[in-house]
């Protein structure tokens, strides 16, 4: 008998029949991840000033309870991507997100307690017994880098989706919106955390916020799939118009990441550095900014709650401007590598002046203005270094993505180390309220300049893997 044509095994396809939209759910679902991967990660900023009353220790203590979680985050955000590009996305997010989850309660679940046993352990090469003490500043800063192991692999698998699920024109808006979506988040979670512990306590935020997590890995396990042509409820000319620019297949079997190419090439570290910088920044938002609000400009709880979230969500309206206006301009001038430089510098810059600015400020709104102007012009940045990244990172998105993310560990951890030991220092020095608070600011923003002019340099023409390479045999 003869062979089938094998085009009459293709499923039929009728071009006036316009493509379904299971694409857009698929963004609903990361947008909802990272909404709640920001309530999770930025719960305990809200409740610092608390956690540090009841629990006895000091600002510089609770810098390394918040670096913590970013050490984690940066150590597992690699191999939590490369899970994605060799196992797929659906099973690596669902086991994340229930991970990340369980340790934000355990978060609300640490008493003040403090255990010596009386007498050392003997280790080789130590003169003497090294002591056995454990107390709870110890276990909130072990559950805090446990959380930041399970958050890591969040975003180098939300980016390995759009990429698998977006054609290469709808990826920069389909990123400004997880942009958006987290930026939302964090800016809600001091609101809704401050009137949770005002009514029953900062425990009970964490042990809510956690639940939210749970109930999202139930339900995008059920109705995911990896690829569009898996999902079935996408037709035809859905899959043809996502396939209209290059994607990124899933390849079950992978070939190897080249490591040595990937590190020798310059892309990789001057986009790793400037995340770096913008992380130093952003981290000041996230965890620090309610705390000064409280501490140094003596503002209540309640107000210093809403301050703090519309700073944040003038980053979420920065993200989501950014993703439109990093493709459109791209669109518009034709030319990728100098208009994602001008896009990143320019960015970067008008944070760093709107920072100043905010420290000028007397009155504690007019500072949050600025200081919301601020985190507005550096989000609206990240959707351009996210294309960036995608550009450069052929079918190695995943694992890229995750390197050049967790290049701005350095930042972050720097950032919060580096402002409650600012604070305790100017303290001890006799110095109240802004005084012991406000000249920080100007080191934040000598960092955003300096990313400002890392992006000067950076080449998106100059891929360091080809998405069309062919794997090796």
């Amino acid at each position: 008998m003869a062979d089938k044509d094998p085009a009459s095994a293709a499923p039929h396809f009728d071009p006036a029949t316009p493509p379904t939209a299971v694409r857009y759910r698929v963004l609903a679902w990361l947008c909802s991840l990272s909404f709640i991967l920001y309530i999770d990660r930025l719960c305990i900023s809200k409740a610092a000033p608390q956690i540090e009353l009841e629990l006895g220790i000091s600002h510089t203590a609770m810098g390394f309870v918040f670096g913590a979680f970013t050490v984690a985050y940066g150590l597992f955000e690699v191999p939590t991507g490369r899970w994605g590009d060799r196992f797929g996305s659906r099973g690596v997010l669902t086991r994340i997100v229930v991970w990340w989850s369980m340790f934000t309660v355990l978060t609300g679940c640490v008493w003040p307690f403090h255990f010596d046993s009386g007498h050392g352990i003997e280790l080789p090469g130590m003169p003497t017994p090294v002591p056995l003490v454990f107390d709870s500043f110890l276990l909130l800063l072990l559950i805090r880098f446990l959380f930041g192991a399970g958050e890591a692999g969040a975003l180098p698998n939300a980016a390995r989706v759009v990429a698998c699920w977006f054609p290469l024109g709808g990826r920069g808006p389909a990123q400004g919106f997880i942009n958006t979506s987290a930026l939302v988040g964090g800016a809600v979670t001091p609101v809704i955390a401050a009137y949770v512990i005002a009514w029953r306590g900062w425990r009970w935020a964490f042990f809510l916020f956690g639940l939210l997590g749970v109930v999202w890995a139930l339900g995008f396990h059920r109705w995911f799939r990896d690829t569009p042509a898996e999902h079935p409820g996408v037709n035809e000319a859905e899959r043809r118009l996502i396939i209209a620019g290059p994607v990124v297949p899933l390849r079950k079997g992978q070939s190897p990441v080249p490591w040595g190419r990937v590190l020798r090439s310059a892309n990789v570290w001057i986009l790793g550095g400037v995340i770096s910088c913008s992380a130093f920044v952003t981290y000041l938002y996230f965890f620090w900014y309610p705390t000064y609000l409280e501490i140094g400009r003596r503002v209540d709880r309640i107000q210093a709650g809403w301050l703090s979230g519309m700073v944040l969500a003038g980053g979420a309206v920065g993200a989501t401007l950014g993703g439109y206006l990093s493709d459109w301009l791209v669109h518009c001038s034709g030319e990728r590598r100098v208009t994602r430089r001008r896009i990143g510098c320019v960015g970067l810059a008008g944070s760093a002046l709107a920072l100043v600015a905010s420290v000028r400020c007397d009155q504690p709104v007019a500072g949050s203005c600025f200081a919301a102007l601020a985190c507005l012009s550096a989000n609206a940045v990240l959707a351009n270094w996210w294309a960036a990244v995608t550009e450069i990172s052929g079918k190695h998105v995943g694992s890229l993505f995750g390197l050049m993310n967790s290049m701005g560990v350095p930042g972050a951890v720097a950032s919060q180390l580096f402002f409650g030991r600012f604070a305790d220092w100017m303290g001890e020095h006799g110095y109240r309220g802004r005084d012991q608070w406000d000249p920080g600011f100007y080191l934040y923003a000598a960092v955003l300049l300096a990313g400002a002019l890392g992006w000067l340099f950076v080449d998106v023409t100059r891929p360091v893997v080809d998405a069309a390479e062919p794997e090796p045999s």
